[in-house]
């Protein structure tokens, strides 16, 4: 039996060719590598920088916000934009965990396994996971710790009304909403709130969220303003609102007392792009 031998220029070339390709991947992989530790090594800088300062919570929402919407208007290419997101939301938890270590106290009374994903993806595996069986203790947790973080589902499905540990001034505050980029198809888009102490200076205020009391779902649904309803429980409600809107406004857009009206934090304005949209192709 013979055997045929392509002589071809395209099969004489193919091996050769894929070696080069696999060679510059290769490069590629270490520079990412190293350009990572050189990140480590400008955040060791930066907490010795902090420590002069008198430290504190590493955790910036307002910038992460920034940072990961900047990434989605830039990114191109075949990678999908789920992958490069969860790499750079895994960078970003990470080093601030170098910078100031704090856990991430997780309410799973409504399910296990979408908490689970969200956390893990928004924080990767190297922040500390705590599970709580209801968003009252992860409150109370995040309020007996120095810097950690708690999240709870924006729209509870079950339960009293979860933000009445916010309501004391001194009570820790919801300092942002998950996923700080929102798309249909988002591996991780269970709505969520970030809970922590107050930041003070570095509180991001786009949206102020307040807690509402005695309100009927037909007054709800009637109000302007740019207010929204995102959670009911019950006639307890919470109400996000723009920046310019206080709590006396929003007394007075519900026609409710003004005491029937609390601040109970804020977050970075929303930002949704449509499911497998590419910003930067446009």
């Amino acid at each position: 039996m013979t055997l045929s031998t392509d002589q071809s220029p395209q099969a004489h070339n193919a091996a050769p060719d894929l070696d080069a390709l696999r060679v510059e991947i290769d490069r590629i992989d270490e520079a990412l590598h190293g350009l990572l530790m050189s990140r480590g090594e400008i955040i060791d800088r930066l907490i010795a920088v902090k420590a002069r300062q008198g430290g504190g919570s590493a955790f910036r929402p307002g910038r992460e916000a920034a940072m990961m919407r900047r990434l989605v208007t830039r990114h191109a290419g075949i990678l999908p934009l789920a992958t490069v997101e969860s790499i750079w939301r895994i960078i970003i938890s990470t080093f601030t965990y170098v910078q100031a270590p704090y856990s991430v106290h997780a309410d799973i009374a409504d399910g296990d396994a979408a908490m689970r994903d969200s956390c893990r993806f928004h924080f990767g595996f190297t922040v500390p996971l705590v599970t709580h069986a209801g968003a009252t203790t992860v409150i109370a947790a995040v309020a007996a710790a120095e810097g950690d973080l708690g999240l709870v589902r924006v729209e509870a499905l079950s339960g009293p009304a979860w933000w009445d540990g916010l309501l004391d001034p001194a009570a820790p505050k919801i300092i942002a909403r998950l996923p700080f980029v929102e798309r249909a198809d988002h591996a991780a888009g269970l709505p969520l709130f970030v809970v922590a102490k107050p930041l003070a200076g570095a509180a991001v205020t786009d949206v102020g969220l307040f807690a509402l009391e005695g309100l009927s779902p037909d007054a709800a649904a009637a109000v302007g303003h740019g207010i929204e309803i995102v959670a009911t429980i019950g006639r307890r409600m919470i109400a996000a609102a723009p920046d310019a809107v206080n709590a006396e406004r929003v007394a007075a857009a519900f026609a409710i007392p003004a005491q029937h009206v609390t601040w109970i934090g804020s977050h970075a304005r929303r930002f949704e792009i449509e499911a497998g949209q590419s910003l930067a192709a446009q």
